[in-house]
């Protein structure tokens, strides 16, 4: 008897008759679609250093190899160091014709990702998790990012006067562009383009990912 109204109660709490309770906030399928790489962005927004803090913040609950959290950040703002950071990124490299950023659409805020210890395979793999995690939190605060591999490392770090090797340069802003995803076949061509105002990044088809 007693089993019977256990099943009885679970049924009526985990079953047909549960209540629904609404979600709130994203998913992760949402917050990964809406996440793209922006080259574009809204001069009129000015990035806070206090949201730049919240982006990186995340970096202190995702995984680490070997747990050695070495990675460090530099903070730039329109007000602290985004111009000299600016002048010696490179963005764009597949549409080299459109100088990209467009003028006055420029990133004003920056996170120059750096390593305390010496670059492993390890330390790129957490790189690479800090990142992503950084770009998804600014998608959910309703900003945009841009992960940036191609400046001249030494320069950057002399003129930030870093202590620490920078690997990488988050771009962070509110974007402007529209871009949209195209599903592809893995043996098409996977670079990004433009056409009628639109930025196109093709995407291989999920099924063509899976080993059979």
């Amino acid at each position: 008897m007693a089993d019977n109204y256990l099943e009885k109660r679970y049924e009526e709490t985990l079953g047909q008759g549960r209540v629904r309770v609404k979600r709130i906030g994203h998913t992760v399928d949402e917050l990964l679609t809406r996440t793209r790489s922006t080259r574009g962005y809204n001069p009129a927004y000015v990035v806070s250093r206090a949201e730049l803090e919240r982006i990186v913040a995340v970096c202190s609950r995702v995984p680490s190899g070997c747990n050695q959290q070495a990675l460090r950040f530099k903070l730039t703002t329109k007000d602290d160091g985004a111009a000299q950071v600016l002048n010696l990124v490179r963005m764009g490299a597949a549409l080299p014709d459109l100088h990209l950023p467009l003028p006055g659409t420029e990133p004003q805020a920056f996170i120059v990702c750096c390593t305390a210890a010496k670059e492993t395979r390890l330390i790129d793999i957490d790189l690479g998790i800090a990142l992503q995690s950084m770009a998804l939190k600014a998608t959910e605060m309703g900003l945009s990012t841009l992960m940036i591999g191609a400046f001249d490392h030494e320069k950057l770090r002399n003129e930030l006067h870093l202590e620490f090797e920078p690997l990488m340069v988050l771009a962070v802003g509110k974007g402007i562009e529209r871009i949209q995803l195209v599903p592809i076949s893995a043996d098409e061509p996977h670079a990004y383009y433009r056409k009628d105002g639109v930025h196109y990044v093709p995407k291989v088809r999920p099924q063509e990912l899976i080993i059979n």
